[in-house]
């Protein structure tokens, strides 16, 4: 079986990353460039994501001629669709959320995830259908982890599809996505997502020092902590426009439905 055929109705979930672009080429190349009636290609817009990412969701629909619904959370169990002209671009539908639930998403209470991108899609569709992620086969515990869900389907790890060939791949492109290759891309999915390690954010923090405003924002108007293992955003972005860079942290990410 062609596991870029699906039989059901089936939303390509697509972060806007490498991987699940390729994820849709080859999906599109399986059906001569034409995608059928039941297989609809989904980016939710959560405000967070960087510029380059929106750049690269409208290069892969220009390029390759192939619709692509933007939908972002207005609250309130609601949602409304955009195009890359009116996305939100300064976090308001995450914004939004936080604003609803009166508290901040941590690790143990992913809710930003499930609320912007898995219900926002849900909501969209209004049916039954499958999930299909970019989730690749050099990915082992995504990819468990996926297969573990009920109507998720994982067609790159199917394909046993590496960063390598991805890689190559878009070398190959007469466009790309605009930030570092997955091994060293820490700015996928939300900018300065409290999932990533604290190295990293600091790092990010250190060539956008204005990245880290808004995370601070949200953390003093709640009065509370996206990662309480970590400095406040406010304090680490003192910490990483310090010259002296005194300090040090664990690297530890963990993944996210986000994906790459």
């Amino acid at each position: 079986m062609n596991p870029y055929h699906f039989k059901d109705t089936t939303v390509i979930s697509f972060s806007g990353g490498r991987s699940s672009a390729y994820l849709l080429y080859k999906v599109l190349e399986a059906h001569d460039f034409s995608l059928p009636d039941n297989i609809h290609v989904i980016f939710c817009n959560t405000g967070k994501e960087m510029p380059q990412t929106l750049d690269f969701v409208n290069a892969c629909s220009k390029n390759w001629n192939v619709p692509i619904v933007w939908l972002e959370y207005i609250g309130k169990k609601k949602y409304k669709e955009v195009n890359y002209e009116t996305a939100s671009r300064n976090g308001e539908p995450f914004e939004i959320l936080i604003t609803q639930r009166k508290f901040l998403p941590n690790s143990m209470a992913r809710f930003c995830t499930s609320e912007l991108k898995v219900l926002t899609i849900e909501r969209y569709m209004d049916c039954e259908f499958d999930t299909a992620v970019g989730i690749r086969g050099d990915e082992p515990r995504r990819v468990v982890k996926m297969r573990n869900k009920d109507g998720y389907h994982v067609p790159l790890a199917d394909d046993k599809v590496t960063e390598v060939e991805i890689s190559n791949f878009w070398q190959n492109q007469p466009f790309d996505l605009q930030l570092p290759k997955a091994e060293h891309n820490t700015l996928s999915n939300c900018d300065l997502c409290f999932l990533k390690g604290t190295k990293i954010r600091k790092s990010i923090i250190e060539h956008n020092p204005k990245l880290a405003d808004w995370w601070a924002e949200q953390e003093a108007r709640i009065g509370g902590r996206f990662n309480k293992d970590s400095p406040p955003y406010k304090d680490l972005k003192i910490i990483a426009t310090d010259q002296a860079n005194l300090f040090d942290f664990d690297d530890t990410t963990q993944s996210c439905f986000c994906g790459d």
